[in-house]
């Protein structure tokens, strides 16, 4: 595509020429798709020594990092940085993920099925996903268009939250003619943000966030501008972008934070959107609103083939569904396994101490933890937020999906407390307004044995 694009007009997907650059949409293409196991291993490795060599050596930086926030945490009258411990042992429903994948790579002949590696787990965790499912990312490609899939994305929202969100192209100026403006309202009217401050697009950045005191005089709270910028393949003629699911679940996730920041309604700024908040709570609306892309309307509703129109098939829609499990068991494990390699870095790790951080790196929940993508892969947070927006998902779905009155009184009722209340109460406290306990067994039970997902 960069080829295409900027240097050789006949290149083309099957004869190239190609370049592979570390970008995660073309790393991670390269890992589930590349055929070559020699290749895979080359820009896996260089993947993973980012920034670890020669003139680009940032590692002094990290103990640095470490170090300064040992000092914050010993200023602030703590022990450590994390002041948490994690300890989690093997998870059986790894273990069998792994030796499925394992199984799977023998019975198609590959000579590393007895040793799977990182550059491997990809791969060949793709290959089976195409075996168990009959469907592949690419198929899926020509019925997700970036348009479609963010006038859905709005729809919903409208729906939600009762916003209205409407292009506003040209009220302000552009530094790229692929910015667009969006003019975010409530449905009275009012604006949640100025027209030049929502820029469609996929992570979120915050400019500026909500604040009464730094509005200006005789003014309401200064307003919050929000970023949120794309990163996938760009549309080529009169061809739009063309999204992988994967992509799709993204653009739902950062449209969930900037949900946050867009809708507060907390007016000091530091407590403010996600200011503020616990990290157990920052990942709440993104992972909500990820929740959304697996019901069969939504999918109805954005993906409908870019040339003629046509709905994606229904045959199509349930292999997809039916996928949202795949692994579940690895992709949990290795979140956890992140956590604990981050917490252990701020509680135990001793910037300058005898020990280095690459030790601290391997520390091992299972010999190897493969996962089906990356994304997943964060902080505690993260999969801490899943069991939330599985809990807060879970009453919608109680409610009935399909009772479009009782959705949106409860959508109204997230918007005024997740997304409103900001850092200015606890995470704890304000999802108790929108669904009362946590059950943490019911999600671990839904994704690890498969337990049944509304669609």
């Amino acid at each position: 595509m960069f080829y295409t694009r900027y240097c050789h007009n006949e290149a083309t997907a099957e004869n190239g020429p190609w370049i592979i650059t570390l970008d995660p949409p073309i790393y991670r293409s390269v890992m589930q798709h590349a055929r070559n196991r020699l290749l895979r291993k080359e820009v896996y490795c260089a993947y993973i020594i980012r920034a670890s060599t020669g003139d680009l050596n940032n590692t002094h930086i990290i103990e640095q990092i470490l170090k300064l926030r040992l000092e914050k945490a010993k200023l602030l009258g703590y022990n450590n940085y994390a002041e948490v411990q994690l300890r989690i042992s093997s998870w059986d429903a790894a273990v069998r993920d792994m030796e499925e994948l394992r199984q799977f790579a023998e019975f198609n002949g590959a000579d590393e099925a007895g040793e799977l590696n990182h550059w491997d787990f990809n791969f060949w965790g793709e290959r089976l996903c195409e075996s168990s499912y009959d469907i592949n990312e690419e198929e899926l490609r020509p019925y997700l268009s970036f348009p479609a899939v963010t006038e859905g994305l709005f729809s919903l929202s409208s729906m939600l939250f009762d916003v209205n969100i409407h292009p506003a192209d040209g009220l302000a100026p552009v530094w790229n003619e692929d910015v667009r403006f969006y003019c975010v309202k409530d449905s009275t009217g009012d604006p949640y943000s100025r027209p030049s401050e929502k820029r469609g697009g996929a992570w979120v950045s915050l400019v500026v966030g909500r604040s009464c005191a730094l509005s200006i005089a005789g003014t309401t709270a200064r307003l919050p501008i929000v970023h949120v910028v794309c990163n996938q393949t760009p549309p080529l003629g009169d061809k739009p972008s063309l999204m992988t699911f994967r992509e799709v679940e993204t653009i739902f996730h950062e449209f969930g934070h900037a949900l946050q920041h867009m809708l507060t309604k907390e007016d000091e700024g530091f407590v403010s959107g996600n200011r503020g908040m616990e990290w157990d709570a920052v990942e709440l609306p993104s992972s909500f609103m990820e929740n959304w892309c697996y019901r069969r309307a939504i999918i109805s509703s954005i993906a409908k083939h870019y040339e003629t129109g046509q709905n994606l098939p229904e045959d199509m829609c349930m292999k997809l569904l039916s996928t949202r499990t795949f692994r579940a068991g690895s992709v949990i494990l290795r979140q956890m396994r992140y956590a604990a390699v981050d917490l252990e870095l701020h509680s135990e790790y001793i910037p300058g101490g005898p020990e280095s951080i690459y030790e601290v790196r391997q520390v091992q929940l299972l010999e190897l933890i493969p996962s089906g993508h990356d994304y997943a892969a964060g902080y505690y947070s993260y999969q801490w937020a899943e069991v939330m927006s599985y809990d807060a998902f879970s009453a919608f779905e109680e409610a009935g999906l399909d009772n479009q009155k009782a959705i949106e009184e409860l959508g109204r009722k997230f918007r005024d407390t997740v997304l409103a209340l900001g850092g200015g109460k606890s995470p704890l406290e304000v999802c108790s307004f929108l669904t009362g306990a946590f059950s943490v067994q019911n999600y671990y039970t839904s994704q690890i044995c498969l337990g049944k997902f509304s669609v």
